[in-house]
């Protein structure tokens, strides 16, 4: 089995993090968004991985070497932000057209039976129903199951099941003739080429696409939502702490997830809370927050809060988004 991951995105609604770091790169439970999904795909018998990057996509590409030899990866470069189309486009001569094909998304998070689906008869996109999809891609489900419409954020939605980032092909070469027509007659939406309306293209000619209701699915793209997911996998994953970490005199409120090399030092951790590799807390109250690796806070007090790598934080403070290669100082004036 073959997969596409596109992870040439910005994260721009990440920032600052993402300035420095891909998002797919961010932990949350103490792994990497990108490794979830590609552990996933593994267990289900994926074989052959192809990585669209652009955006600080060496780091990718670097990750994906150091931390999976053994994997059977291309990459590619979408040197345009043309849209999720155009990044499954560039993928073409990586790809078997005569083989199934997995599309997953990387920054997407889901719980569902890949076997299951990738067993099927039939290609098969997995939904979930949301409170408004005019953000999202939306499917029109008939009678039978089959989905009858697809449309990329509509004003109007006939629909409230949106279309969640995994996509199980198995008319390949179908899609990628669906694809190469819309690009090559400019068919944009928004001055994107929507995968949706190339696989729209496809039920018109009379390719048949199930649907597949998944239970939990993460759009990790938004700090509320990245934190939400890590509180999920904590609490499905249970209580961690790596080797070769150091805890003094602390409390620690399940679930957490204590990376290796980090020290703990007179504070109280958790609930919901992922601590990186080799970072230090000192006389702090954290919860419900992430913090990356290599970063030293002292005398705080955080809760749903984003703290990237490589940062400093001493003094007070209630919730932040802070980026790589820090520091900030909010003790105020007058401190010694």
């Amino acid at each position: 089995m073959q997969a596409i991951i596109p992870v040439a995105g910005a994260g721009t609604r990440l920032r600052p993090l993402t300035y420095t770091q891909p998002k797919v790169l961010i932990s949350v439970a103490g792994k990497p968004i990108l490794a979830y999904i590609i552990e996933s795909l593994l267990e289900s018998g994926v074989t052959d991985f192809v990585f669209v990057i652009g955006y600080l996509g060496e780091k990718i590409k670097e990750y994906v070497e150091l931390n999976y030899s053994h994997l059977n990866a291309r990459f590619v470069t979408q040197d345009e932000r043309s849209g999720l189309g155009h990044a499954i486009w560039v993928a073409k001569d990586e790809i078997d057209l005569d083989k199934p094909l997995i599309i997953q998304l990387g920054d997407t998070i889901l719980d569902a039976d890949i076997k299951t689906i990738i067993s099927g008869e039939y290609s098969t996109l997995c939904i979930k129903k949301v409170e408004d999809p005019r953000a999202f891609g939306v499917a029109e489900l008939g009678e039978d199951g089959f989905i009858k419409t697809l449309i990329e954020k509509p004003q109007i939605p006939k629909s409230n099941m949106a279309l969640v980032g995994f996509y199980f092909i198995r008319d390949t070469y179908k899609l990628f003739d669906a694809l190469e027509s819309n690009i090559q007659n400019n068919e944009r939406d928004n001055n994107e080429f929507y995968l949706t309306n190339s696989l729209q293209k496809m039920i018109t000619e009379g390719v048949k696409f199930k649907s597949y209701k998944v239970e939990h699915w993460f759009d990790v793209g938004k700090k509320d939502i990245l934190l939400e997911t890590n509180g999920i996998l904590l609490k499905k994953n249970g209580d961690r702490s790596c080797d070769h970490c150091v805890k003094t005199n602390s409390i620690f409120i399940s679930p957490y997830h204590i990376s290796n090399g980090a020290k703990i030092k007179n504070s109280v951790i958790g609930p919901y809370v992922t601590i990186g590799e080799n970072s230090e807390v000192s006389n702090s109250l954290i919860k419900n927050s992430v913090i990356g690796s290599f970063s030293k806070l002292e005398n705080v007090t955080l809760h749903n809060s984003l703290i990237g790598s490589d940062t400093t934080i001493k003094g007070n403070s209630q919730s932040l988004n802070i980026g790589d290669n820090t520091e900030i100082d909010l003790r105020g004036e007058g401190h010694e």
